[in-house]
């Protein structure tokens, strides 16, 4: 039985993560955080709760980057980091904190996602010579744009092309450069999340895409990512963690 405490509870991942979690035989919910909570059994401040967990599930806000990783490091406690939208210096208080514990984190959940950016940094070392452009779509309320994933996607094409440069949109009255990597952002309706890679030289195309049916998808990524990090030694990991083996 894997003991959870689940950070941003009453937000729509943390509904979707306590479902699998009372759904499932071997997850039991030890505790429930939200600042924002007004209903009764949810803790306000995760420093309230005294038990002891197995493992954190982290669905709240960056902005709680800090007290998140204090409280975990604190404890002891491996956590799954599933924000996104961390500025630099909260990305620095992430990496410090593996230095102690195990963090798993990941813009995207998805191993379906995970796959998808392997497949683009294979695209881009095999086609150096092509233009890559990502489109990014999701629902009207996400609030961070570009998407942390259409980021994660795009620092794994850097990796294999250096010089590539990220431009985000595109306006004016200029050609295409050679090394860009062009970044946009699209907000309509209800969408879960769909990411598209495209890959063009004058001749061809590859496109690769990934969409997100259901929200689910993401809290069973969560719930993967504790299972696999609650026994790990300290350091930082992520979905290509679960992918390698």
């Amino acid at each position: 039985m894997m003991n959870v405490l689940l950070n941003g509870a009453c937000g729509r991942m943390g509904k979707e993560v306590e479902k699998l979690v009372e759904a499932s035989e071997e997850l039991n919910m030890v505790a429930r955080v939200d600042k924002m909570a007004s209903e009764s059994g949810v803790y306000t401040d995760i420093n309230d709760f005294g038990g002891k967990a197995d493992v954190i599930i982290d669905f709240s806000n960056h902005l709680g980057t800090k007290e998140l990783m204090d409280y975990a490091v604190r404890t002891g406690t491996p956590t799954v980091v599933c924000t996104t939208g961390q500025t630099d210096e909260e990305l620095e208080i992430i990496n410090k904190a593996a230095e102690k514990i195990a963090v798993f984190r990941s813009a995207n959940m998805s191993l379906g996602v995970a796959l998808l950016v392997d497949l683009a940094k294979q695209t881009a070392a095999v086609m150096p010579d092509a233009d890559i452009e990502i489109v990014e779509t999701h629902h009207n309320r996400k609030q961070d744009a570009p998407s942390g994933t259409a980021l994660l996607i795009a620092d794994a094409i850097k990796s294999v092309r250096e010089k590539s440069k990220y431009v985000f949109g595109r306006s004016g009255h200029a050609p295409r450069e050679k090394n860009e990597i062009g970044i946009h952002a699209v907000r309509r309706g209800n969408i879960v999340g769909i990411h598209e890679v495209l890959v063009s030289t004058d001749s061809q195309t590859i496109t690769l895409k990934h969409e997100a049916h259901s929200r689910a998808l993401f809290a069973e990524g969560a719930i993967s990512a504790a299972n696999f990090i609650k026994d790990k030694p300290a350091g930082l990991y992520d979905m290509n963690s679960i992918v390698a083996g």
